[in-house]
């Protein structure tokens, strides 16, 4: 569906961990350069051309943990 979409919406992730329901813990086993989080509290929407080069893929468990993070921040 990406390909077909000017735009995207996004998670941004932090250095800042705040340790809420709406955040999921990212580390070195991610494939991140230190422990960070996505905050699902922040979502927006991007176009496609400001997204910058992949910086990690996270495995099945871990967007399962992004998929219950974002409906914890919008209450769904």
């Amino acid at each position: 569906m990406l390909e077909y979409l000017g735009e995207v919406t996004i998670a941004p992730i932090a250095k800042t961990v705040r340790n809420i329901p709406s955040e999921v813990l990212l580390s070195k086993a991610d494939g991140m350069p230190q422990d960070c989080a996505v905050n699902c509290d922040h979502l927006q929407t991007v176009s496609k051309g400001k997204i910058g080069a992949l910086i990690a893929s996270l495995p099945l468990p871990k967007m399962v943990e992004v998929g219950r993070a974002i409906r914890f921040a919008l209450d769904i």
